[in-house]
């Protein structure tokens, strides 16, 4: 298989996605800096898979039982990681940014670096696909990505960034709402990981499903209730 054709079925999903959520922006940012934040969000994938490997090898010297060894990794080494990561992209790149103006554009940034991050998760998946029947599997992989992880990756994020986006105009709650978007992102990546590779069917279905269904409402009623602050949105 080519370099083309891995890079081609592992950023698809995410394409698919961005071009969703921008048309959700009235006032379109620019070209430019969606594709920077998109490949920053794909670049801090490297740091995040040496950071969960480091993790997960100094949680295998714990003398704990394996259930809870699941949960630190999963919680706090996979899903904690990744979503602060993810959002410590916006942070460095956006949020002093002339172009963020509008409470929107912080759901909005913080789905693009998401994405971008899913897209480097994808490709890394695709180099491991075996030579036969590439097609067909690259297909339903990329497909199954779209409207699971790619998918996850999107909404915990555009989750964690509506709490932020309250955060800039509730300053003295400003913590609270910032930890509060980060709290919940983690807690439903992490459940959602966990569900379906610790637990059983139906559970393994059931739960990453409703998780989806749930955040995908809370980020589309998010977007809407945003839309309707007008007021410039800067950091302090």
């Amino acid at each position: 298989m080519s370099y083309s054709i891995c890079l081609f079925f592992g950023i698809i999903p995410s394409v698919i996605w961005l071009l969703f959520y921008l048309k959700k922006d009235s006032h379109p940012e620019s070209n430019r800096m969606v594709l920077k934040i998109f490949l920053y969000g794909m670049l801090i994938a490297l740091p995040t898979a040496l950071i969960e490997l480091g993790i997960s090898e100094e949680t295998k010297k714990l003398a704990i039982s394996p259930s809870a060894l699941s949960i630190i990794n999963l919680f706090l080494g996979v899903a904690l990681i990744e979503e602060f990561l993810k959002y410590l992209v916006v942070r460095e790149k956006v949020l002093d940014h002339h172009e963020f103006d509008e409470p929107l554009d912080t759901m909005l940034y913080m789905i693009i670096s998401a994405l971008g991050f899913a897209a480097s998760e994808n490709i890394l998946i695709f180099f491991n696909l075996g030579q036969a029947s590439f097609f067909h599997t690259a297909i339903e992989v990329s497909a199954s990505r779209f409207i699971s992880a790619t998918f996850l990756h999107a909404l915990c994020s555009g989750t964690f960034g509506y709490f932020l986006a309250l955060s800039f105009y509730e300053q003295k709650n400003k913590i609270k709402f910032t930890i509060l978007g980060l709290g919940i992102s983690v807690l439903l990546h992490g459940l959602y990981n966990f569900s379906i590779i610790k637990l059983g069917y139906p559970l393994n279905l059931l739960i990453p499903v409703v998780i989806l269904v749930v955040l995908a409402i809370f980020v589309s009623v998010g977007f809407n209730k945003l839309k309707k602050i007008k007021s410039v949105c800067k950091i302090n």
